[in-house]
């Protein structure tokens, strides 16, 4: 399996609603959220999921697309250096991707924003064009205010895609391939900027500093404390215990302390080891034999089984819990993908046989693509329908005397039909492709391509009760047969 980290940036750390909103935005492409970081002072949230490849493209614009509909930066105040509503999305390989590949996914995301949302996009770090956009500081210098001046007039600042323009509302954006980091933070007893910022230079890597650390002040008015902001590009040349020790010592020549530290989003549990390896001074550690949970991982005593099989108990468990969701039309959806699975699984053992007829191979790979890309589909309704059912929810919970709650509810009632009813016409697609598949397969895996279609056609009988329940609430009669005519036609040909 492909897995890709995605730790999208965007300019807002204060309004948790707008936050929450975005983060939705991510979740209904089909990704797993792993942490959301928000702060107040830098006015920033750093958003961290995983997922597919595809699922995180898809996602990391969704966010860029409802970042533009909620962040102006013409009334944003941070301390943290910002260019964009989305101001940074870097691609992270975590398993069976390489960096090269991330590189790839930048490409087509930073095309797709620049194309649809009309945002100039800046490829840096690994993705870079430019030598020189490596460093993403080069890539934010001026922030928004400065690019306004530059882009369009100074050609070293064209983007790489979308308009060679700013963005009115929504800046620039930086999309790019990299490493795992660590964003790590110290802040001291005192409130002296000017101390901070002398510290901040000499701790970084072009301030003659630590290597592979990047560095930045940051005014902690609340607190009237200062901040000292890295960024580990390469923890393994300079340890979180390193950074704490030259910032301490650079902190003692201002007559200052370091209270407190900081990591922000996620980071490699090895950064950690590391630091106490560092700390403890200890001698022949084996941090795979010596921890207990890396020990336990090795020999397999927490999955209890195979991922797969983990995977099924959690989905299985969330099923079972007395939450609304995942429901009915989460089912089906599941339901429908792991029928697409199955049948893609028929095909492909029958592709391998080397007993195949070889005037089948056309017809047998074009079922195996479309079967994959339902089953991608399948992936993405099943967030679908969780978000549908949020939805109506939150147009339910507005006060009774709101003036705009009937139309809402109304409009949510019909969004909560149009997405089972959507599973359902998916899976009486991946039906008919299954059907025609069945004679070509190998006799095999008969019985594997037969489960396919069964659980295609539950998919889609499931879908069909998540489309019922909801019409009994839509007033509009006109949209209600609609409905009702598709769902029928939709049906028929599941027979």
């Amino acid at each position: 399996m492909k897995l890709v980290e995605c730790v999208p940036n965007f300019s807002e750390g204060r309004d948790k609603v707008k936050v929450q909103t975005i983060v939705d935005a991510a979740k209904s492409a089909g990704v797993t959220i792993l942490d959301v970081e928000i702060d107040g002072d830098h006015h920033r949230c750093v958003l961290s999921f995983v997922g597919e490849p595809a699922a995180c493209v898809e996602a990391c614009f969704r966010v860029a697309q409802k970042s533009l509909e909620l962040i102006d930066l013409n009334h944003h105040k941070g301390e943290h250096p910002r260019m964009g509503a989305v101001d940074v999305i870097p691609f992270i390989p975590v398993a069976g991707v390489t960096i090269e590949e991330c590189a790839a996914l930048a490409e087509k995301l930073g095309e797709r924003i620049g194309r649809e949302l009309k945002i100039p996009v800046y490829l840096y770090d690994c993705a870079a064009r430019r030598p020189e956009r490596k460093d993403l500081a080069n890539v934010r210098k001026g922030q928004f205010e400065g690019l306004k001046d530059l882009i369009g007039k100074d050609e070293t600042r064209t983007p790489d895609f979308g308009p060679n323009h700013i963005h009115p509302t929504a800046g620039a954006t930086a999309v790019g391939a990299r490493q795992q980091i660590v964003n790590f933070n110290l802040n001291l007893d005192n409130h002296d900027m000017v101390a901070g910022k002398d510290i901040a230079k000499r701790l970084r890597a072009s301030g003659g500093g630590l290597p592979a650390v990047r560095g930045k002040e940051i005014d902690l008015a609340a607190r009237k404390q200062v901040q000292i902001s890295t960024v580990l590009t390469d923890y393994k040349k300079s340890s979180m215990k390193k950074v704490v020790d030259e910032g301490a010592r650079l902190a003692a020549e201002h007559g200052a302390k370091i209270v407190t530290t900081e990591i922000v989003g996620l980071l490699p549990r090895q950064a950690l080891v590391d630091f106490a390896l560092d700390a403890l001074k200890l001698e022949n550690f084996n941090p795979d034999v010596q921890i207990l949970e890396n020990r336990l991982e090795a020999v397999g005593a927490l999955s209890g089984g195979s991922d797969w099989q983990a995977a099924g108990r959690s989905v299985a468990e969330a099923m079972a819990n007395t939450d609304a969701t995942p429901g009915g039309g989460s089912a089906a959806a599941i339901s429908g993908a792991m029928g697409c699975g199955l049948g893609q699984m028929a095909v492909g053992i029958t592709l391998k046989s080397k007993k195949l007829d070889e005037a089948k191979r056309p017809a047998l790979i074009a079922a195996h693509k479309s079967l994959g890309e339902m089953r991608a589909t399948f992936d993405r309704l099943s967030e679908d329908d969780a978000a549908a059912f949020d939805r109506f929810m939150a147009a339910m919970s507005l006060p009774k005397d709101d003036a705009s709650r009937p139309a809402k509810m109304q409009d949510a009632l019909k969004h909560a039909a149009e997405v089972p009813l959507k599973t359902a016409q998916i899976a009486a697609g991946a039906l008919a492709v299954a059907k025609q598949a069945a004679p070509l397969a190998g006799a095999a895996v008969a019985s594997d391509i037969n489960c396919a279609m069964h659980l295609l056609k539950a998919a889609a009988l499931c879908a069909a009760e998540n489309v019922r329940i909801n019409l009994g609430g839509i007033k509009d009669a006109g949209a209600a047969q609609d409905l009702e005519g598709r769902l029928t036609k939709t049906l028929a040909a599941c027979a």
